[in-house]
């Protein structure tokens, strides 16, 4: 069966019943229908949240496919629960991009998903679309004082770093002009999309603590400079308060459920490439007081959601992850070791040998934040028991447990294994989490700390605008904000096609752009981009809905 077809032929509990499971007052939620509702933020508790455990699932570097990390997370939860121990899944909301793109949803897969998965990975409880009007509203409200003849602020069109978005992977808005017509339609200026994970509001939901934060976050955000070169932010526009309005029930956590009838949130959705790649600290903080566990993921490879999931993200909050779970897959190794596309599922000792080394290199990227990670091989039936035998193993060679997780097909009966290691792992209290770097590091140091000890770089080097940029940066005063890097997450350089543990390379800052209100900066490396484009053939032309609205095609 398909995902779909097993996600419509699900048991489905009204949402109540999953709250009263976790001893939720189903009075207090806000419902979206039988099986959606949104969480009140006065019910986060500060003293569970520092009680309690926080696991997160991250991988190597994925195939374009991905390694299945949503799917391990849910069936590592469904599995924790399985072995007696109350446990939620915590994850991001699926982007339309990559939906309609490439990809295919976010709502994990086979056995191991998050229901209603058509809700899900379509327009939910409607955050995506809040976070875009939201973005939109500031770039309405900046055009708007361009003409302004009495609130003018002087704005420089030339040096807005405000961009629309919208979420649609479409490569024909990446760069446009805009204001085109007349005196009555605007100021004629260049200006383009990104997509809606991409944009800093979605990035300030993320890492807002309150309602309260997350107003003074828009505030902060950076718009451009003005003629006499003085910083413009979203505040001079008195453009903070709308903003919030319009994120009134966005900000608020939403409840789902497993296949199983185990609870998951699921609230904001950056992608890890070009943002921070997490869900809200928000979200993280209530499973906290809901749960025992709390599974959460961080998007692509653990160079890119772990790294700032850990240094950003945790430092932030003021978490303190108990576990890592490093997904691995049998096709990934065999693409690592340099295995065609169209080889992926041929199996093949010999390439899986040689594509551990990107496992390995993100195993020794892990243990530097003072946890050792328990690796999950994600079970695909092209596996060959040669095959997994060699990566436990190895991964033992090491001194990190490798275990099969097999939820796709059989749910949390699949990862009971992973869930008592984990559990285990926790109950040794060997693991004490601690930062790559401190945030007071000068920029460039901290950007060559992660290229070096991370992606395992020789060099950093940056662009003539680049260091124009950072110098802009230190007028700013943002030396203290850490890093959020935009890079490919095909490679752990910032080449796409350096696949396996690439050695002897550089990589490049392009450009920077600011995030303040988030409060981080953003490298921009290669020739990473914010709003990406579909393939020929998009995942859209195979769905399709009947007369019934029953929907078919959606992954």
């Amino acid at each position: 069966m398909k995902d779909i077809d097993i996600a419509q032929a699900a048991n489905i509990r009204h949402i109540n019943e999953i709250a009263e499971n976790i001893g939720l007052n189903t009075s207090v939620l806000e419902h979206y229908g039988k099986y959606k509702a949104k969480i009140p933020l006065s019910l986060m508790d500060e003293a569970k949240i520092k009680k309690n455990h926080l696991i997160l699932v991250t991988a190597m570097t994925p195939t374009p496919a991905g390694e299945g990390k949503t799917t391990v997370s849910i069936g590592l939860t469904e599995g924790l629960n399985k072995i007696n121990q109350q446990a939620i899944a915590v994850l991001r909301e699926p982007s339309l991009g990559p939906v309609f793109g490439i990809k295919g949803g976010a709502a994990g897969g086979g056995y191991s998903q998050v229901i209603p998965m058509e809700d899900i990975n379509l327009h939910f409880t409607g955050d995506f679309s809040a976070v875009e009007k939201a973005n939109n509203l500031l770039s309405a409200l900046i055009d708007n004082n361009l003409q302004s003849r009495t609130q003018s602020l002087n704005l420089d069109p030339r040096t807005i770093a405000w961009k629309r978005v919208m979420d649609m992977n479409d490569r024909s808005l990446r760069q446009i002009t805009i204001g085109l017509g007349g005196t009555a339609n605007g100021i004629p200026r260049e200006d383009g999309f990104n997509i809606t994970p991409a944009s800093e509001v979605m990035a300030i939901l993320c890492m807002a603590e309150n309602f309260s934060d997350l107003k003074q976050r828009l505030g902060n955000i950076f718009v451009g400079y003005t003629f006499d070169k003085e910083p413009i932010f979203a505040r001079d526009l008195n453009a903070q308060n709308a903003m919030a309005i319009l994120l009134k029930d966005a900000v608020k956590p939403n409840l789902v459920q497993t296949l199983e009838g185990n609870p998951a949130i699921i609230h904001g959705g950056p992608f890890a490439n070009i943002a921070q790649g997490t869900n809200t600290i928000i979200a993280t903080k209530m499973g906290l007081s809901l749960a025992k566990y709390v599974v959460t993921e961080a998007g692509f490879g653990a160079d890119l959601g772990a790294e700032k999931f850990l240094n950003i993200k945790c430092v932030s909050a003021g978490l303190q992850p108990k576990a890592v779970v490093l997904v691995a897959t049998i096709r990934a190794l065999r693409h690592h070791g340099g295995a065609a596309a169209e080889a992926y599922d041929k199996v093949d000792l010999t390439k899986v040998r040689e594509g551990f080394a990107n496992l390995a290199k993100h195993i020794e990227n892990i243990e530097k934040f003072g946890i050792t990670p328990v690796v999950a091989i994600n079970k695909f039936p092209s596996d060959s028991h040669e095959e997994v035998e060699f990566v436990i193993t190895a991964c033992a060679k090491k001194g990190v447990k490798a275990v099969v997780s097999d939820g796709w097909a059989n749910g949390g009966a699949g990862t009971t294994e992973l869930a008592q290691t984990v559990v285990d792992q926790i109950d040794a209290h060997k693991n004490q989490f601690k930062p790559l770097y401190d945030w007071k590091m000068p920029i460039r140091e901290k950007i060559e700390t992660i290229a070096k000890e991370i992606y395992g770089a020789d060099v950093v080097t940056f662009s003539k605008l680049a260091k124009l940029q950072m110098k802009s940066m230190e007028k700013l005063g943002l030396q203290e904000l850490p890093i959020c890097m935009a890079k490919t997450q095909k490679s752990l350089s910032d080449n796409e096609f350096m696949y396996g543990c690439p050695k002897n390379f550089n990589v490049t800052v392009r450009a920077f752009e600011y995030a303040l209100g988030a409060g981080f900066i953003i490298p921009m490396l290669g020739q990473i981009m914010r709003m990406p484009g579909l393939p020929a053939i998009p995942a859209s032309s195979g769905m399709d809905i009947d007369e019934n609205g029953v929907i078919s095609g959606l992954s």
